[in-house]
């Protein structure tokens, strides 16, 4: 039988991962948006990094906020900001991978953010998770 401890602490979880799960899929649609617009025109790492660095700001105020429900400050934003360099990293990678293997521009984006999203999900869990 669950104990009531566990029960709260399962429905907190549960929040946040939903929380997490609303941030990110506006993060990513912001991403998604700049780069799309902007990969029209210009290099395709010069799109995504732009769209990133745009959802990055977004996302860090409202996963601090909303998801985590933390104030943001110096070392929380350099923890979220070193876990992104990770991510952003990983993310730049995957994507010239999947188009080195003949994925559309438009499209290279999508396999990139299934491998990178819940790895990113881990690190910054562990970022707001510390005791500031």
């Amino acid at each position: 039988m669950l104990s009531f401890d566990r029960l709260v602490k399962d429905k907190k979880q549960a929040g946040e991962a939903l929380r997490f799960v609303i941030v990110g899929a506006l993060a990513t649609a912001i991403h998604y948006g700049i780069y799309y617009v902007l990969q029209l025109g210009i290099d395709v790492n010069v799109a995504y990094t732009a769209g990133y660095v745009v959802s990055f700001i977004f996302n860090y105020i409202l996963s601090a906020r909303f998801t985590f429900r933390k104030k943001t400050s110096v070392k929380n934003g350099l923890g979220f900001g070193g876990a992104h360099v990770i991510n952003y990293l990983l993310q730049v990678c995957l994507l010239n991978i999947f188009l080195c293997l003949g994925i559309s521009r438009s499209f290279a984006p999508v396999p990139v953010y299934c491998i990178a999203i819940p790895v990113n999900f881990m690190m910054v869990r562990y970022v707001f998770g510390r005791r500031d």
